[in-house]
């Protein structure tokens, strides 16, 4: 017969610290393997576009002096960032804050609807083919950012005692304390450089009314987020506000119909800065941040003459 000691609150409750920080570090080095191993699929990708490219195409297509123009969908994951928040009575600094996207749930009205297109996280651009292989475009990126509440960060700094925080060495994101976010959303306006390839005849599917690209840029934008900050119960400021700026690199491919329609799936990967984040209508309180973000997109466009 085994006998099972009692285990005493104290040790039960090591015991699901300890699992907790598990959890936590094993989250951290899943998303650092993962965030690696998609820079690399990216890098990989890059690289064997032009070999790739060198199977001649046999279509009479032509894109040059072309305009194109497309919506579509994203997903935001993002890593850890410390955010410095800064005020008349308050300077202090939260560390690895985990943040998510929002994504809307799926309803036809919200995705489709005229009116309800902003809705989602979405993207669209306008650009043009300078180049039979090179495209110049100007777009947005309406991504979503949500500080996960009730998280325990690392804190620095000094809150005024009169807010009556406990902020010796680390602080609980209570919805008292603070909620902030960018779902209104996270809008990086961008430009972007891409190339595109057809890579159809390297599978024996360059056909006339159907072709396969590769496609792959760079991009730098600004930061024009509306932010959602409720900061030790002060009033938000609700307006976008001018905050930084954002670079990225993209790879995707693009499946082109009858010439003119297109549907393309992109990875994107990108650093987002922003030292100048509103967060109350005072204009003394303000947040600075920086972040790295992965954005895999959906995307539907046509491509057109005008001249």
């Amino acid at each position: 017969m085994h006998w099972r000691t009692p285990c005493s609150p104290k040790l039960k409750k090591s015991q699901d610290a300890n699992l907790q920080l598990f959890s936590i570090e094993s989250n951290l080095k899943s998303y650092k393997y993962g965030t690696m191993k998609n820079t690399l699929l990216l890098f990989l990708l890059w690289m064997a576009t032009p070999v790739i490219s060198q199977v001649k195409s046999t279509s009479s297509i032509q894109n040059k002096g072309k305009f194109f123009l497309y919506w579509g969908w994203n997903r935001g994951y993002y890593s850890d960032s410390d955010i410095t928040f800064k005020g008349a009575d308050y300077d202090f600094t939260l560390k690895d804050v985990k943040a998510a996207d929002r994504p809307t749930p799926f309803t036809v009205k919200d995705y489709f609807h005229p009116a309800h297109l902003s809705t989602p996280q979405t993207n669209y651009r306008i650009g043009y083919f300078f180049k039979e292989n090179y495209t110049i475009s100007l777009g947005v990126d309406h991504m979503k950012y949500v500080v996960a509440q009730n998280q325990n960060v690392p804190f620095e700094g000094r809150i005024d005692e009169a807010y009556g925080m406990d902020t010796s060495s680390s602080v609980d994101l209570t919805a008292e304390f603070l909620k902030f976010e960018h779902t209104d959303g996270l809008n990086l306006i961008s430009l972007e450089i891409s190339r595109f390839d057809a890579i159809g005849a390297f599978f024996g599917l360059d056909k006339e009314n159907f072709q396969i690209h590769a496609t792959e840029g760079i991009g730098l934008g600004v930061m024009l987020p509306r932010t959602n900050s409720t900061l030790l119960s002060k009033e938000r400021y609700d307006a976008f506000h001018l905050s930084g700026f954002g670079l990225s690199a993209r790879v995707g491919i693009d499946l082109t119909f009858y010439k003119y329609f297109f549907v393309m799936t992109e990875l994107k990967t990108g650093y987002i800065y922003m030292p100048d984040i509103r967060t109350t209508q005072s204009v003394s309180d303000s947040a600075r941040q920086s972040f790295g973000y992965l954005e895999p997109t959906l995307v539907i466009g046509g491509r057109f003459s005008i001249f």
